[in-house]
């Protein structure tokens, strides 16, 4: 009796473990019939263009979409209202930042279509190269090459040992790469380009460290001869210039605020939304501006700098305060910024 109760137990026990094998594999089977015929209703209907590199040429629609659907949490490198943003690696020296949109609203549309039209024809040291695009029913991707030191944002706010290893040198290459590219987008393009969302969050630093401007979800495209372009109000609390709220007119001038803005996050190490400042009820710029009147910018610089040239961290201070400035008309353009940090730079 014994016997045939431990033979029935263990005749029992293989089968369930069979049935839970075969259950297994078959959700398994399910899930990568799934991922395949995502895959294939990806394709049908979608366009996939390569407008630079090698790399992403040699593949396939097929095997690239193979490569994005098998990207996981991961590999997010950024997310937001606008989608997510992967890590796409593709052999062992190229990598790719892949900006997924779901479709779903015009306004996501209008985004994707937005960053096309500006960056389609843009080739600029100081901006960051689209490699590509995949449009298709269900989503739309945008390929960039990825950029080697991340952020501004993440190293100015990040880990202390970040923020100490950018010196003074780095900070005012970053400031000067930052000014180029957005004169090459406000004079050198037709139409020109009005970015309307400058943070250090969208300043991305390739392997040398130089500033590439990322992100033109939300410009807009300005004929030579036009002022400005009415808009929504969109961008970042504590970047945007004061009269677009008042007006909702985007113009060039409205970045140049935003880039003093991030002269002052790069000359402080402070955010424009910092804690500080909203317990206080001021802002980064106000603070700033207090500092200078009572000549005191050394109070205002990074901690973190252990060691820099006095008169030309006043004289970046000086930039920014003209970039600052409540008019717009009183602001200089991004060609005479470049010009003012290249000629103190080299004096």
């Amino acid at each position: 009796m014994h016997t045939t109760m431990v033979a029935l137990y263990i005749t029992i026990c293989s089968f369930l473990f069979i049935v839970s094998k075969m259950l297994i594999s078959f959700l398994l089977y399910k899930k990568w019939a799934r991922k395949k015929r995502i895959i294939e209703n990806s394709l049908t209907g979608g366009k996939m263009v390569i407008f630079r590199s090698a790399a992403m040429q040699s593949l396939s629609p097929k095997s690239f979409l193979t490569m994005i659907m098998g990207l996981s949490n991961k590999d997010i490198i950024g997310s937001g209202g606008y989608g997510t943003v992967y890590r796409l690696r593709v052999g062992e020296k190229a990598a790719f930042a892949v900006k997924k949109l779901n479709r779903g609203s015009a306004e996501m549309d209008r985004g994707f279509e937005r960053e096309l039209d500006t960056m389609g024809d843009i080739k600029h040291r100081n901006i960051v190269p689209l490699c590509g695009y995949y449009a298709a029913p269900h989503f739309n991707l945008l390929i960039y090459e990825l950029m080697a030191n991340g952020s501004l944002d993440t190293i100015l706010h990040g880990k202390e040992e970040m923020r100490r290893a950018l010196g003074w040198e780095g900070r005012y290459k970053i400031a000067a790469g930052v000014a180029r590219g957005l004169a090459y987008l406000h004079h050198d393009c037709i139409p020109h380009v009005i970015h309307r969302d400058i943070k250090s969050s969208n300043i991305l630093l390739d392997h040398n460290m130089e500033a590439r401007v990322s992100d033109f979800g939300l410009a807009t495209l300005m004929k030579p001869n036009d002022s400005h372009v009415t808009t929504v109000v969109a961008g970042t609390f504590g970047y945007l210039a004061p009269e677009y709220f008042e007006t909702g007119r985007a113009t060039t001038k409205g970045d140049v605020y935003s880039y003093g803005v991030v002269l002052l996050e790069l000359l402080t190490g402070k955010r424009p939304t910092d804690e500080s400042f909203l317990e206080n009820g001021t802002r980064l710029v106000t603070w700033v501006k207090e500092t200078m009147e009572e000549k005191r910018e050394e109070h205002a610089i990074d901690s973190a700098l252990a060691s820099f040239p006095a008169e030309e961290v006043k004289f970046v201070f000086k930039v920014a305060e003209k970039c600052l400035e409540s008019e717009p008309c009183n602001r200089p353009t991004m060609a005479e910024v470049v010009k003012m940090l290249e000629q103190a730079h080299s004096a």
